[in-house]
């Protein structure tokens, strides 16, 4: 007779939930900047490694910005007064260039993860 270990079958079985994605997804990091007269608030925003981040923009200017970063692989519009949200994946540490494309010159920053 074959005996089957319990503890065998539970490690198959989280592994099968693990690889089909019900197990809990990591925290997410939330940072919000805004940008106000071309200038984005703060302007080097801290992020932790290795963990998904939640990103909010908010335009505090009348006026539409483009938040892009080709480093983070994102570029989403802002209307005037509105806001976003980005997801953005788990990031080593390092800093990532992002600015307004309407005024790349006066509005950058950098997200620092660390």
């Amino acid at each position: 007779m074959i005996r089957k270990s319990p503890i065998r079958a539970v490690a198959l079985g989280l592994l099968f939930l693990a690889e089909a994605g019900f197990c809990a997804p990591a925290q997410s990091a939330n940072v919000t900047i805004s940008i106000q007269d071309h200038k984005f608030d703060p302007p080097e925003p801290h992020a932790p490694a290795n963990q998904p981040i939640t990103l909010v923009v908010k335009n505090l200017d009348q006026t539409p910005a483009e938040f892009e970063s080709k480093q983070l692989k994102v570029e989403k519009m802002v209307i005037g007064g509105g806001e976003i949200t980005l997801q953005i994946r788990p990031m080593p540490p390092g800093r990532y260039r992002f600015f307004d494309d309407y005024h790349q010159d006066d509005a950058a920053g950098f997200l620092v993860v660390e």
